[in-house]
């Protein structure tokens, strides 16, 4: 069979092309177009257009780039004409994928999405547009299945969540030579800092986080970069930090950190399925900030503490994400009962996310269903 799959972010990369190794063992003859990145075309799809080209963080930056998303769109809709799939699979990326989804019903297309829009936390009027545009919906978080099915009464698959089976792929090493291979201290605690894989967001969050670092002269910071980013972009932060930067290697480098600063995102949950104590922070355009604070209705940012629905991981967002505050947060969590608390609960959230096999079961089901 055909399939057309669209994914528009790094972390749809990493779930996607897991999911295209999947629907392969599966469907040995198996035709796969994609949007996506490096990974999914690794794993087997052919690329149509990378998610660098695709990637818009904020109302602002979207509305500023909206010439670009509607020259995707149409583009989009005209090389699914061509390739005419069996089945088209929608990987997150919402915005987008909900208008390519209600085109391509009405083209009688069938469609499935995997890893929801996250509804749950705004606009959730958009059930109305699944429940019309999506055959089948696979959800990755627990509560996912019961927001859909007994508020929404819009039945759906809880498959589990890619990331554990992600991380469970990843060759961590060594950490001596993981130490050696890149330069790092042999003797001083590592302390990781990820602040998002999009310019946008490294551009808001990173500053912030290096000015903390000579605080904590008995730690090394290491940056985990982005994939989408290069060595110069990054440059312009380091003049005046001894920080070490390291690229496509940040599974590895959270197993070996004793802490972490993360932007919140899929990276948080990453940050607690490694075990690694953590701080979430998040700082964005002022305008997009005002009107993402008046749609979305949750009382969490961070994976990790809307699957627990209580508070895990610090939050510092917006006005509250200051040098003070991040210093005394990370402080706290270097050692004693709060880093402790935090760990204990990791392990109860690991068993909340359903196991191993998200994308073996994501695949048999679609697969089964095209």
């Amino acid at each position: 069979m055909k399939y057309y799959i669209i994914a528009g972010e790094a972390s749809g990369d990493l779930h996607g092309s897991n999911l295209i190794k999947a629907i392969l063992a599966k469907d040995t003859k198996a035709l796969i177009r994609c949007w996506g990145g490096d990974q999914m075309q690794k794993a087997g799809g052919t690329l149509v257009k990378h998610y660098k080209e695709m990637a818009f963080m904020g109302f602002l930056e979207v509305i500023t780039n909206l010439n670009t998303i509607f020259k995707n769109i149409k583009f989009c809709k005209e090389d699914i004409k061509s390739y005419n799939p069996d089945v088209i699979i929608f990987i997150d990326y919402s915005g987008f994928n909900l208008r390519i989804a209600s085109w391509a019903k009405e083209h009688k297309y069938r469609t499935n999405y995997y890893i929801s829009p996250q509804i749950w936390a705004s606009r959730e009027g958009r059930i109305k547009n699944i429940k019309r545009d999506i055959d089948a919906m696979y959800v990755i978080l627990p509560f996912e299945k019961e927001f859909y099915e007994k508020k929404h009464n819009y039945p759906v698959n809880f498959v589990g969540h890619p990331l554990i089976d992600a991380i469970g792929q990843i060759n961590i090493g060594n950490e001596q030579d993981f130490r050696i291979e890149h330069k790092l201290d042999p003797n001083k605690p590592i302390i990781a800092l990820l602040p998002g894989s999009r310019k946008q967001e490294v551009q808001q969050m990173l500053g912030l986080m290096l000015k903390i670092t000579p605080s904590f002269s008995d730690y090394q910071f290491v940056i985990a970069g982005a994939p989408s980013l290069d060595v110069d972009f990054y440059s312009e932060f380091l003049k005046n930090y001894p920080v070490n930067l390291v690229f496509n290697r940040a599974y590895e480098l959270l197993s070996h950190s004793h802490a972490a600063l993360v932007t919140s995102g899929t990276a948080t949950l990453e940050t607690a399925l490694l075990k690694v104590p953590q701080v979430v922070c998040y700082k964005g355009n002022w305008i997009s900030y005002q009107i993402a604070k008046r749609i979305i209705t949750l009382d969490y940012i961070s994976l990790v503490n809307l699957i627990m629905d209580k508070e895990v991981v610090k939050e510092l967002i917006q006005a509250d994400l200051t040098t003070k505050n991040l210093k005394h947060e990370l402080t706290k969590i270097l050692d004693g009962p709060m880093r402790e608390a935090q760990l204990k609960a990791y392990n109860e959230l690991e068993k909340k996310l359903g196991g191993k096999g998200a994308s073996e079961k994501a695949a048999a089901l679609i697969v089964e269903n095209a």
